[in-house]
């Protein structure tokens, strides 16, 4: 293999909430974030428990996701639930499961692109042509999500497959990030910051520096060629 990833992690409660519902793993060939729902007791349980399924996991997510719903049915109490946003690699092949208003971006050659597609009301709308993507923006119940993996409501996640290439950047976010972060705030951070444990920070400092008022997560990923010496 003549590549490799560097895999960087940051995550934080925010300013205004107690308890971080935000749930993060990563390995070598898997990432996810997962953004709690419910309530903090809820929240906290269903997105810990969708994290450590995949703790567990090898092989194709749709399965996984589906033992996910499974025992987020059995295990916790109606209502709970989370997001999920996770990339499994093969080579420089990459499956990404989404279901959810968490996101993953790619930055290559400079240009930053989300690569999840948002399940919530505004999105919804834009899709439909009845909003623009600037409202939703602002819209005060953009944070309304209508898919989810839920305890008595599960859906179907989005299960696609991805070409990375050497020196690209990848984002996982929770939408404590992008809900109140500018995203050419994002993109300038993600191009001048070499470090990614260092570029992870600098974008929940952005966040909390605009009121911080939920929990933020953010994995960042460089797909990087090995030296000579390292083959």
């Amino acid at each position: 293999m003549t590549h490799e990833l560097r895999i960087a992690v940051a995550t934080d409660p925010g300013l205004v909430r107690e308890h971080n519902e935000d749930s993060v793993y990563v390995r070598a060939d898997l990432q996810a974030v997962a953004d709690g729902m419910g309530g903090h007791e809820h929240g906290e349980v269903a997105s810990a428990l969708a994290v450590n399924v995949l703790a567990g996991w090898e092989g194709d997510l749709g399965p996984a996701v589906a033992e996910i719903a499974r025992r987020l049915d059995a295990e916790t109490p109606q209502g709970a639930g989370t997001t999920l946003t996770a990339i499994r690699w093969e080579g420089l092949a990459f499956q990404l499961a989404h279901i959810g208003d968490s996101r993953a971006y790619v930055l290559r050659e400079g240009e930053l692109r989300q690569i999840s597609h948002d399940h919530t009301m505004v999105q919804a709308l834009v899709d439909a042509g009845r909003m623009t993507p600037e409202e939703a923006l602002v819209h005060p119940r953009r944070a309304y999500v209508l898919r989810a993996l839920q305890s008595g409501n599960s859906h179907d996640p989005d299960l696609s497959w991805h070409q990375a290439k050497v020196e690209d950047r990848y984002l996982l976010c929770s939408d404590g990030l992008t809900d109140y972060t500018d995203l050419g705030d994002v993109h300038e951070v993600l191009l001048s910051t070499e470090d990614g444990t260092e570029a992870a920070w600098q974008l929940i400092a952005l966040a909390n520096g605009n009121g911080g008022p939920d929990n933020i997560t953010c994995v960042v990923i460089d797909v990087v060629r090995k030296k000579w010496w390292q083959r």
